[in-house]
C-alpha cells in the first residue's frame, strides 16, 4: 500500500478523491478481498433487474451487502430478514456514497435468528388460540366520522395517513396517539394508544403502524401483549406496519392488513368523489325511470281522455241504450224462434201419440172390450158365458152379457 501522497496533506481534498482514496486502502488490503463472514440477514430487497441488497448484523453491529445478478443466480436457497447466513466476498467501498460494504459472490444458510425464531414460535401460539381466524374480524365502517391513529407523531406514516384520508374523505376526523413505534417503551405506547381510544376517546376505526424496517427496528409491532390488545379492542382495527413484503404478529390479529400507511387510510375510510360519482348515477337512473314512467301513463291519459265517453257522454249513453234496445230485440227473437220450434216439435210428437192411441183405432171402425174392471179383454177364454163387459164403439159404450167362446 502507498504512502499517504504529499498533495493530500497539503491540499483541500474533494469527497470524491477522500473516498477514492479509502477505496484504494481496502482494495489494497489482502485481507477484505476474500471474507467469510456469519450473520443475520436484515433489510432485503430484490430488484427487477436481479440484484440484491441487505444488511448483515449481530448483536452489536451491522455492514451493509450488495450480491449482483450474476452470482444469485446460482443461490442453492431464497434468503430473507432474520435468516443466518454466512456470506463470502470482498470488503470496499461504494464511491459515490462513501460507505464500506461487503460484495457478496457466495452464500450458504447458516441457521434462522433468533428474532425470526421468536416471531414464528409467537406466530403458531396465537394463530392455535384463534386469534388470526376470520371468524373473529371486525368489519369496518362503511363511513367513519372519527379516525383514530396511533403512530409516531414525527414520522412520514401519519402524514401519509392524513393527507389520504383529507382526499378520500374531508368530513373524517383524525385523533392522533403520538406513540414510540419502534425501541424501549414501543410496545407500551402503542397499547396505551389502543386503550385510549377504547376507553376515553371512541372512534369508529383506528390505524396502527409505521413504516417499514428490519425485523428488530419492526420488533414493538410483535409483541404478544400487543396482539392480545389488538384482539380484544371493541373498535375495528387496521394495522399498517412496514411495507408490502414485511409482516408482523399486529398484521395478522388485526381486522385489516394493509401493506403501507396510505393504504390503510385508504381502507378506513370511502372516497367521497366515488360515492358522488356514483350517487350522481343512480340520481341519473332514477331521474331516467321517474320521467319515463310520466311519459307513459301521460300517454295511458291521452289515450283514455281521448275516447268518446269523456267527450261526450251523452252520446255514449245513447249509443248503449241503442245496443241495450237491439239486444233485447234480438233476446225476444230468439225466445219466440226457440218457443216455435219446440211447439212444432210437440204437436209432431203429439200426432205421432195420437196415432198409436187405442182411441184413433176405434174410431176407424173397430171396437173395444172391458171387463168390469175397466181392465182391456183381450182374449176369448177371459169372457165365459153369462159374464157381463162393456163394449166401446166410437161414438159410446154399450153393456153387454157373453153368450161364451163361439167354436170354429
Amino acid at each position: 500500500m502507498n504512502s499517504i501522497p504529499e498533495y493530500f496533506r497539503e491540499n483541500v481534498l474533494t469527497v470524491s478523491e477522500i473516498n477514492g482514496f479509502v477505496k484504494e486502502v481496502l482494495d489494497n488490503i489482502p485481507v477484505f478481498s476474500s471474507v467469510k463472514i456469519r450473520g443475520e440477514i436484515s433489510n432485503f430487497k430484490k430488484y427487477q433487474s436481479g440484484h440484491c441488497y441487505f444488511t448483515l448484523k449481530d448483536d452489536s453491529s451491522a455492514i451493509k451487502a450488495v450480491m449482483f445478478k450474476g452470482y444469485t443466480q446460482y443461490l442453492r436457497f431464497a434468503p430473507s430478514d432474520g435468516m443466518r447466513v454466512v456470506a463470502s466476498g470482498r470488503v470496499s467501498v461504494y464511491e459515490r456514497d462513501g460507505v464500506y460494504q461487503l460484495y457478496v459472490n457466495s452464500m450458504e444458510p447458516d441457521g434462522i435468528g433468533a428474532l425470526y425464531v421468536a416471531f414464528e414460535k409467537l406466530k403458531k401460539k396465537l394463530e392455535a388460540e384463534g386469534l388470526f381466524a376470520p371468524e373473529s374480524k371486525r368489519p369496518l365502517p362503511s363511513f367513519p366520522g372519527r379516525v383514530g391513529v396511533i403512530t409516531s407523531p414525527s414520522g412520514a406514516a401519519v402524514r401519509d395517513i392524513i393527507n389520504v384520508t383529507g382526499r378520500r374523505f374531508p368530513s373524517a376526523e383524525i385523533r392522533l396517539f403520538p406513540s414510540l413505534v419502534q425501541g424501549d417503551g414501543a410496545e407500551d405506547e402503542l397499547i396505551a394508544g389502543l386503550e385510549y381510544f377504547n376507553r376515553r376517546d371512541p372512534v369508529d376505526v383506528i390505524i396502527i403502524g409505521r413504516g417499514g424496517g428490519s425485523i428488530e427496528d419492526l420488533w414493538a409491532f410483535n409483541g404478544e401483549r400487543l396482539a392480545r390488545t389488538v384482539a380484544a379492542s371493541r373498535i375495528p382495527v387496521i394495522s399498517a406496519v412496514g411495507h408490502e413484503t414485511d409482516f408482523t404478529i399486529c398484521d395478522f390479529v388485526a381486522d385489516k392488513r394493509a401493506p403501507t400507511p396510505s393504504a390503510a387510510a385508504e381502507l378506513a375510510v370511502p372516497d367521497a368523489g366515488e360515492l358522488k360519482r356514483r350517487l350522481k348515477s343512480i340520481l341519473d337512473t332514477a331521474e331516467r325511470i321517474i320521467i319515463s314512467d310520466i311519459s307513459r301513463k301521460k300517454q295511458r291519459l291521452d289515450s283514455v281522455a281521448g275516447k268518446r265517453v269523456l267527450r261526450s257522454p251523452e252520446s255514449f249513453l245513447d249509443y248503449r241504450r241503442e245496443q241495450i234496445d237491439r239486444m233485447e230485440e234480438k233476446l225476444s227473437n230468439a225466445w219466440q224462434s226457440a218457443a216455435e220450434r219446440r211447439l212444432g216439435r210437440l204437436q209432431l210428437l203429439s200426432g205421432r201419440l195420437h196415432a198409436l192411441s187405442p182411441l184413433a183405432v176405434i174410431s176407424r171402425g173397430y171396437s173395444a172390450a172391458f171387463d168390469s174392471e175397466g181392465k182391456l179383454i183381450t182374449k176369448a177364454d177371459q169372457l165365459s158365458r153369462g159374464k157381463r163387459f162393456a163394449l166401446r164403439v166410437s161414438d159410446g159404450t154399450v153393456n153387454a152379457v157373453s153368450e161364451g167362446k163361439i167354436e170354429e
